[in-house]
């Protein structure tokens, strides 16, 4: 069972609600609608039956896009999001997905589920339509400045999340930056380098942006200031290009009679393209599953993000991270009956 924020989102509910209903009837997934019951229920009413799995959880309040994460989410107890991750907390649900404000989703999964022991920052990571599986890259805004310490975090966390829910063997980690020697790049670029050349990953070395859609990495690492520029400005030259092709396109009847026959392809490689076909950006390092998917995403994005909130819950993705990183949180001090002895704790 996932949870979702059936009020989170631009076009909540009625975008949230029908990505549900496709998840279940095309995915068979069970969802819990978290929100306005009157609304949910209006909204499902519009598909007919209510499809075997869909349940509905009230909320009274909604944190809305333009609040303060924090704030909103510590004065509005009875937010969906903030139920939402209760749910999980409580294990009545396996993991959580929205579509609202994306701080909110990370304030209170920070409030309700907490950190896994020993990791210092969550990172939001998103998957870059580069290859045929995509890159996935952390963090994409979540920490905006970072530790060195942050960064090889991620990069664990990262190739934990490759291994268990993307099936990426030995995962190569990259870091993004501005050349390939390690003496490039800032302060934080060097001592990360040298840090997860001695971190026993597969760490292939730097990627530069330009060579991002090589097949250099599967896990590329960057603080959230840099990796939230490099998507934005993705899906920004995305929208470009294709802008720029259907005016071309429109401009002589040539043209448009070629792209009748190069339609399939034209619409394949848009699919690829479309954040909405990789469902959503998992958020890593909180002691669950939660996928924070776009503010704009429309009823199939919605069906992507419940479908991977489900396989990273089925995956064992977060059992693999806890013992990762419990091998990496300080033994505690023997007690003096023990050190007196000569004994030591495992």
């Amino acid at each position: 069972m996932i949870a979702l924020d059936a009020m989170g989102g631009d076009s909540a509910p009625e975008e949230t609600v029908r990505g549900a209903v496709l998840a279940a009837r095309e995915l068979g997934l069970r969802v819990t609608l978290v929100g306005a019951p009157d609304a949910i229920r209006a909204e499902l009413a519009k598909h007919g039956d209510t499809p075997a799995g869909i349940e509905i959880a009230a909320a009274s309040e909604v944190v809305g896009m333009e609040e303060a994460p924090a704030q909103g989410v510590r004065q509005k107890k009875d937010a969906s999001i903030n139920v939402a991750m209760e749910l999980q907390k409580r294990g009545d649900v396996s993991g959580v997905v929205s579509a609202g404000n994306t701080g909110a989703a990370m304030a209170a999964a920070l409030l309700k589920l907490g950190r896994v022991p020993g990791i210092e920052r969550p990172a939001l990571s998103t998957m870059a339509p580069y290859t045929e599986r995509g890159i996935l890259v952390l963090d994409v805004g979540a920490n905006v400045d970072c530790r060195p310490s942050y960064l090889v975090q991620f990069a664990r966390m990262g190739a934990v999340y490759a291994t268990k829910v993307l099936g990426v063997d030995d995962p190569r980690i990259g870091l993004l930056n501005i050349g390939e020697e390690s003496s490039k790049g800032s302060e934080l670029a060097q001592e990360v380098h040298a840090r997860l050349a001695e971190s026993g990953l597969r760490f292939v070395g730097n990627v530069e942006p330009n060579h991002i859609h090589l097949d250099l990495a599967d896990v590329l690492v960057t603080d959230g200031f840099t990796g939230n520029v490099a998507v934005k400005t993705t899906e920004g030259v995305a929208d470009f290009i294709f802008r720029q092709l259907r005016v071309s396109i429109s401009s002589r009847l040539h043209y448009r009679l070629a792209a009748l026959v190069l339609r399939p392809a034209l619409l394949a490689m848009r699919s690829r393209m479309d954040y909405a076909e990789y469902g959503g950006a998992p958020l890593l390092g909180v002691d669950g599953v939660v996928i924070v998917t776009h503010g704009r995403a429309d009823a199939n994005a919605v069906r992507n993000a419940l479908r991977l909130a489900s396989e990273a819950a089925q995956s064992g993705m977060m059992d693999a991270i806890r013992n990762t990183f419990s091998r990496e949180l300080p033994r505690p001090a023997p007690t003096s009956a023990a050190a007196s002895s000569g004994e030591t704790r495992a």
